[in-house]
């Protein structure tokens, strides 16, 4: 038997509550030198996360439930999962099969980004001040993956019609999970295109995009559980930017007068900024922390892009 092995056996045998697996968790988490990238800030965040999920808990399981004794199922459900994160290095979205944005539960497997996006923080606050909330009625959710952004973007806009638009039909199959999930199928449209080639004659208050951006160079680089995602939504060219170029040239066709454009770049605004140091990218400041996203409205992308 390996040490391994004989370490998962005895934890089985010698924990007994909520807090010694949690505890123990972290440990082996430490231990294995895992990435914490995917939501999560620690590994005792998510030890604690994984534990509660293994016995169907909820998150906020209050902490005077955590001395609680686990029978030996429970014990064996615990130790599974957490050894999955370990020797898989699977990030704990698609363990769980659930991600959360906006403070809202989104159905999340390997076809799509477990959702991480800053972006959140926007949409609960309805982009203001750059547009008026009660005059917002079309909002494009652009490279939407699992359908988070957009589907936040219905509730912080009740009466919005939003559209959710990917590349990718396996993309689009769990967005039409979390829309049925979120019981917006009458609010929200999902469609297949290549950014916005089938995008028609729509045209939006809003446009929000959290695109590939990830440069050649970072995606050599990324730990390992960067690639249990699809690349199709990181990787994005040499410099990052190749899927951002075609969003500026094309956005404002697709904007109402007083639209805006609202794009997450993350790593790659220092080559943007490189590339067209005549615009006037809007760096937006989050509370929560994150950056690498910037807001332009129609005119200044009419002014600065699409007329160069």
């Amino acid at each position: 038997m390996t040490k391994q092995i004989v370490e998962y056996d005895a934890a089985n045998k010698e924990l007994s509550t909520l807090t010694d697996f949690m505890r123990w968790g972290a440990s082996r988490f430490v231990d294995a030198e895992l990435s914490y990238s995917h939501g999560m800030s620690s590994p005792l965040d998510e030890s604690v996360y994984l534990v509660l999920r293994a016995l169907n808990l909820p998150v906020d399981t209050p902490n005077v439930y955590w001395q609680s004794k686990v029978t030996d199922t429970e014990k064996h459900a615990i130790v599974a999962l957490l050894k999955r994160r370990i020797e898989e290095r699977v990030p704990a979205a698609y363990l769980t099969k659930e991600g959360w944005f906006a403070g809202l539960q989104f159905f999340i497997d390997e076809r799509v980004l477990v959702p991480r996006s800053p972006i959140a923080e926007l949409v609960e606050n309805q982009f203001q001040p750059w547009v008026m909330p009660d005059e917002v009625e079309n909002i494009l959710d652009l490279c939407t993956g699992s359908g988070c952004i957009g589907i936040a973007c219905a509730y912080a806009f009740p009466y919005a019609e939003v559209d959710l638009a990917d590349l990718s039909e396996d993309a689009l199959d769990v967005a039409r999970i979390n829309i049925e999930k979120h019981d917006a199928s009458e609010q929200i449209t999902a469609i297949q295109s290549d950014l916005f080639s089938n995008i028609g004659q729509r045209r939006y208050d809003i446009i929000v995009t959290n695109p590939p951006y990830v440069d050649k160079d970072d995606i050599d680089g990324m730990s390992d559980e960067f690639h249990h995602e699809p690349e199709l939504g990181l990787s994005s060219g040499n410099d990052g930017l190749d899927c951002t170029r075609q969003i500026l040239a094309q956005a404002s066709e697709y904007l109402n007068d007083e639209g805006i454009l609202v794009v997450e770049v993350g790593n790659s605004q220092h080559a943007l900024v490189q590339e067209f140091p005549q615009v006037p990218f809007q760096w937006i400041e989050f509370e929560r922390g994150g950056d690498g996203v910037f807001m332009l409205t129609k005119q200044q992308l009419q002014e600065f892009i699409t007329k160069n």
